[in-house]
């Protein structure tokens, strides 16, 4: 039997690295390795495990990643874009894996994480959760199969805490059917409409962001037709889905060569 994978969680103190932690401790074939936050941060020093509920794994939580990222690690970072950036640098720099679900990031950050993380073995995705992963293929096969005769509109719902949107997922979705109809997704997305816009555009796809209470994450995507409508949709009822996924994600990725995959690679879709 093969040694655990040894994990390197960032943000460890958040609501997404408390899970990570607090999961992979229950996973015999994982064992955090680590546990970062920012410098400065109230839970520096504690225990990565108490502060996650679980018992105690003998990880405190530090600020320098380069001080426990090893070769054999794979870090999890579900922070924020700046974070996230100097985070893939170093464990880039290590030869370390990474499993990246970090959203918001600009279209400049975006080239630059894919071209750090290029240098090693990373999974980056915006969405980890097993269903959402089918759902995209599926919204592919649908805009496919219905063709131009159906319009395609995105709705999305978040709690209220969430500071990026459209979410990432929601934009995911959306290339996945732009690309399936072979359409440029930027030339034919619509993020907002207010006034007299005129008639809807044939091609467009148009994406909704809601905010509200305290809701983990809600997609639908509809396709409407004359005299009939399609929707597809997906509910994250808590973060462990999201979880379980990038686990899952990081256990796959560890003995992978160097390059930059996606959920449907740890799937085998």
């Amino acid at each position: 039997m093969s040694d655990p994978t040894g994990l390197v969680v960032c943000g460890a103190a958040g609501r997404m690295g408390r899970l990570l932690v607090a999961l992979a401790a229950e996973r015999p074939v994982l064992r955090v390795a680590g546990a970062i936050e920012a410098a400065g941060h109230p839970a520096l020093g504690q225990d990565a495990g108490v502060l996650a509920g679980t018992a105690p794994l003998g990880v405190a939580i530090g600020s320098d990643l380069g001080a426990v990222c090893r070769r054999e690690h794979v870090v999890l970072d579900f922070t924020i874009p700046e974070a996230t950036l100097a985070h893939a640098r170093t464990a880039a720099a290590a030869g370390a894996g990474l499993v990246i679900g970090t959203t918001g990031l600009t279209p400049e950050q975006d080239r630059e994480l894919r071209r750090v993380a290029g240098t090693t073995r990373a999974v980056i995705t915006p969405n980890y959760s097993i269903g959402i992963t089918v759902l995209t293929e599926l919204v592919a096969q649908a805009a496919r199969l219905l063709g131009d005769g159906f319009d395609a509109e995105i709705v999305e719902t978040h709690h209220h805490h969430k500071r990026d949107a459209p979410s990432g997922t929601a934009l995911a979705l959306g290339r996945a059917l732009a690309a399936a109809r072979g359409q440029d997704f930027d030339a034919v997305k619509v993020l907002a409409r207010e006034g007299m816009v005129g008639a809807r555009r044939p091609g467009e796809i148009g994406i909704v962001a809601l905010r509200s209470g305290d809701v983990v994450g809600d997609h639908t995507v509809v396709f409407g037709g004359l005299g009939e409508r399609l929707e597809l949709t997906h509910r994250a009822q808590s973060r462990e889905s999201l979880v379980r996924g990038a686990l899952r994600a990081a256990e796959w990725v560890a003995s992978r060569p160097a390059g930059i995959y996606a959920m449907r690679d740890v799937l085998g879709l």
